[in-house]
């Protein structure tokens, strides 16, 4: 998962470096496997710099192109030739000067003087698609009157270097799925390590409805698979390009920005780890939610226009006549935002991680909303969620909150108790570590202490850490934040050692082989046996009917039993080529597996 260094240092204060962050996170179980160094622009608009036209006049061998003379703060103005129709005298207007290097599309194109129908030309004054901040041709960048002559446009358009970290997130750790959560895992390690920070959590104090009456009802049908749905009606939207400085969030993690409304839920998601889905409130018919399943076989066609046929355990969000979304997987094609969008409905919901894991295993579908309920979102996080987004859109898009907060959840989820024994954590852990200090990162890490005694503590764990349920889970969190670099190993080793007396040939031939091929370079992989059955469609050196399935696979990607080590090897080579590995020396053992249908073996 990416992490933005300075999304994170929009909740957290601290003065770590992006490599010192990096180690940080690794150190508390939040392995970071790079760091990458990227600006929303490319080239960061190095280079550019702002001037004013001082005289435009035709170009004597041209009916199109202009002489111009651009004051860019130096002692003498520049002559450049420029052929845009917009371009007048007393402009402001972004330079690029020669040498400077821009980007458009996967060219990259070197400022030179030239000499352009026999006049030279010492720059070139830009348009938006010229430097990578719009897709306008239509003539050069004209800014307002007050621009400041031979400022870097680096610094006029605010362009922030960022820092993209590559965290490995376990499958148990859906609490770090998000850029706040992330941040607070952080701040639990710089509490410990008495380093300076400060954690600040979104507010959502200025949330208000603005009108009392109306909204859109919800009715849930089926509590198991949805044990809690939060909804809100906002009307009156304008559905438009997001500001800059959303787009940039979202693009610095790889995402594509797609419009306000879309890239708030998704902003959200990201920021908090809740999964939001905005509907058209206009396809709402009935003006109800009705979160049900459907009967077996029907058929649903999902947001990029695929079919699919459900099954009749498919949670879905409907109206009073159809589905309109298959409920923590994917948005159907008449659920979505376009530019016509009036009137939207918010979700934001905790539904059942089995249910969703299964759909969408179903479906063949893994979606970043998917990905975190079927880990486990956060029950009693829904409603804070809404009001978060939704000021966020009043914001950006405008509209007017219409009704209360629909919060359907029944059987309110508390936070789970843990009795932890001082005793256990010190014969687990191998050391003695203070009661304070205990206690200490047991509030770092936001997990209440209900009831104190000499021996032992009882705990209250927050909701949104599903992975701590036990007494050796809390005892791991401790010892995860106090740092595993601060246990003392003994000097002295205890081993018990058995005497194999016979080595199969087998082994001593790859043992050998092995030490061949080390001893030149080459380093040993060992992939996983389970791997994607589309390696072998349409491949007759290894056809797929000879692929042993996996009755229910955890993923797609590790379907069937592998037939061969190729596959593997070639991923771990794309692994590496991907970080800038480029001298890889591979081998490895293993077995493959075959099914023979006629021997049924």
């Amino acid at each position: 998962m990416n992490i933005s260094y300075n999304w994170i240092k929009d909740y957290l204060k601290f003065d770590l470096s992006p490599r010192e962050t990096a180690e940080a996170l690794t150190s508390i179980g939040l392995e970071t496997e790079g760091i990458e160094e990227i600006s929303p622009v490319k080239g960061g608009l190095e280079g550019l710099v702002i001037g004013e036209v001082l005289t435009c006049t035709p170009h004597p061998n041209s009916d199109h192109l202009h002489l111009t003379t651009v004051n860019i703060g130096n002692d003498k103005p520049l002559k450049i030739v420029c052929g845009a129709p917009n371009v007048a005298a007393g402009q402001k207007v972004v330079v690029a000067t020669v040498g400077t290097k821009l980007y458009m599309g996967d060219d990259e194109i070197t400022i030179k003087r030239a000499k352009i129908r026999g006049e030279e030309s010492f720059g070139m004054i830009c348009a938006e698609d010229e430097i990578g901040i719009g897709t306008s041709h239509d003539g050069i960048i004209v800014l307002p009157p007050n621009a400041k002559v031979g400022m870097p446009a680096k610094e006029y358009y605010q362009v922030e270097t960022d820092y993209v970290l590559e965290v490995d997130i376990t499958p148990n750790r859906s609490d770090a799925t998000s850029h706040y959560g992330v941040a607070r895992d952080l701040a639990a390690y710089l509490k410990q390590t008495e380093k300076p920070f400060k954690l600040t959590k979104p507010s959502v104090d200025e949330f208000k409805i603005d009108k009392k009456e109306g909204g859109i009802d919800v009715v849930v049908e089926n509590t198991e698979a949805c044990p809690r749905y939060s909804g809100l009606t906002i009307r009156g939207v304008e559905v438009k390009e997001s500001p800059d400085w959303l787009k940039n969030r979202l693009m610095a993690i790889g995402l594509r920005p797609i419009n306000n409304i879309v890239d708030i839920t998704n902003f959200v998601m990201y920021e908090i780890g809740q999964p939001m889905h905005a509907f058209d409130a206009a396809h709402i018919t009935g003006n109800k939610i009705i979160v049900r399943t459907l009967p077996d076989k029907t058929k649903f066609i999902t947001l990029d226009g695929q079919e699919c046929e459900l099954n009749d355990k498919d949670l879905m969000i409907c109206n009073e006549e159809e589905g309109m979304c298959i409920a923590g997987v994917f948005g159907g094609l008449k659920s979505g935002v376009t530019e016509n969008t009036k009137d939207i409905f918010l979700e934001s919901a905790y539904f059942n991680p089995t249910w969703v894991r299964k759909t969408a295993r179903r479906h063949g579908l893994n979606t970043d909303s998917s990905f975190r309920f079927e880990r486990g979102t956060d029950p009693n996080n829904t409603v804070y969620t809404l009001k978060r987004a939704a000021l966020l859109v009043k914001e950006l898009a405008g509209g007017q909150i219409e009704g209360e907060i629909r919060d359907i959840y029944p059987h309110p989820i508390e936070k789970p108790r843990v009795v932890l024994r001082y005793e256990k954590a010190t014969s687990l852990i191998g050391k003695t570590i203070p009661k304070e200090t205990i206690k200490s990162i047991l509030d770092s890490l936001e997990i209440d202490i209900e009831k104190e005694t000499e021996s032992e503590l009882t705990l209250r764990i927050p909701t949104y850490r599903v992975d701590v349920l036990r007494e050796v889970d809390v005892i791991e969190d401790i010892l995860r934040i106090y740092g595993y670099d601060n246990i003392e190993f003994s000097s002295s080793l205890k081993a018990n050692l058995s005497y194999q007396t016979a080595v199969d040939r087998k082994h001593r031939v790859q043992t050998l082989i092995s030490e061949q091929l080390t001893a030149v370079g080459f380093y040993e992989i060992m992939n996983n046996s389970l791997t994607k059955k589309a390696y072998y469609e349409n491949n007759n050196t290894f056809p797929a009917n000879q692929c042993v399935p996996i009755i229910n696979p955890l993923s797609n990607d590790l379907s069937v039993m592998r037939q061969t080590l190729l596959f593997g090897g070639l991923e771990s080579i794309a692994y590496n080529r991907n970080r800038k590995r480029n001298d890889l020396r591979f081998y490895e053992f293993g077995n493959c597996y075959f099914f023979y249908p006629e021997k049924k073996k």
